[in-house]
C-alpha cells in the first residue's frame, strides 16, 4: 500500500527542545533540593512522557516526583520556547511534503497543551491534520493506541503512514501500530538504537525523507 501520509515525532524529530526541557527540569530539582542533570542527559531521560521523565530525574527519590512534575510543568507549560526551534530542513521538508500531496500529522508523549502549543508556535503556515500529544485517557508510547487515533481520525489505514520518530519508543510505536518506522539521526539518540528497535530506514537529513515518497 503507497504512504499517504506521515505521522511526526515532536521533541528530537521536529524541533529540538532539550535545552527547554532540560532547564524546566533542572529547575524543578533545584527548588526540591534535588540535584540537577546536565543538559546532554536529558537525551536519554526524556521520550516516554512526562511522569516518566519526573521519575528518572528524582532518581532514587521517587516519591518527590510528583512535587517534581508539578513544579516542572507549572514552569514549562509558559517556557516551551525560549531556546528551542525546528531543526535545519525541517521547514523545507514539510513544504516539500504538503507541496506533493501528502497528509501530515503529530504525535507525542509531550501532554496534550505543550504539544499543540509548540507545533503552533514554529508551523503555523503548515498544515498538521492532527496533532495529538499525551492525553490523560490514552497511555503512552511505545503503546499504539494514539498512533491508530490519529489514523483513525484521518480515515487512513496504518500502512498508509511514513512514521517519523527519533527513539526507541518511537519505533517500537510504529512497529506495534503496524506503520513505517523511519528514524532520524539528528534527534536524541543514535542510528544503532533506532535500527536496532525497528527502523525500516534511518535518515541523517529531513529532506532524505523524499526518497521515501
Amino acid at each position: 500500500m503507497a504512504h499517504r501520509a506521515v505521522l511526526f515525532d515532536l521533541d528530537g524529530t521536529l524541533v529540538n527542545t532539550l535545552k527547554d526541557i532540560a532547564f524546566a527540569m533542572n529547575r524543578a530539582l533545584r527548588m526540591n533540593g534535588l540535584p540537577e542533570f546536565e543538559e546532554a542527559a536529558y537525551r536519554y531521560l526524556v521520550g516516554d512522557g512526562v511522569k516518566n521523565l519526573a521519575l528518572r530525574a528524582c532518581r532514587e527519590r521517587t516519591d518527590m516526583a510528583p512535587k517534581v512534575l508539578h513544579d516542572y510543568q507549572a514552569y514549562y507549560g509558559e517556557h516551551s520556547r525560549v531556546h528551542s526551534a525546528p531543526y535545519e530542513g525541517i521547514p523545507q521538508m514539510l513544504r516539500a511534503l504538503e507541496e506533493k500531496g501528502m497528509r501530515l500529522a503529530v504525535f507525542s508523549n509531550k501532554p496534550h497543551p505543550d504539544t499543540c502549543e509548540v507545533v503552533r508556535h514554529y508551523f503555523p503556515d503548515v498544515t498538521f491534520e492532527v496533532v495529538r500529544g499525551q492525553k490523560p485517557d490514552t497511555p503512552v508510547k511505545p503503546d499504539p493506541a494514539g498512533a491508530l487515533a490519529v489514523a483513525g481520525e484521518m480515515g487512513l489505514a496504518p500502512e498508509e503512514f511514513l512514521y517519523l520518530g527519533d527513539t526507541n519508543t518511537d519505533m517500537r510505536c510504529a512497529v506495534n501500530a503496524g506503520m513505517f518506522p523511519v528514524g532520524v539521526a539528528w534527534g536524541f539518540r543514535d542510528a544503532e538504537e533506532l535500527a536496532q528497535n525497528g527502523a525500516k530506514r534511518v535518515i541523517f537529513h529531513p529532506m532524505d525523507l523524499l526518497e521515501e515518497i
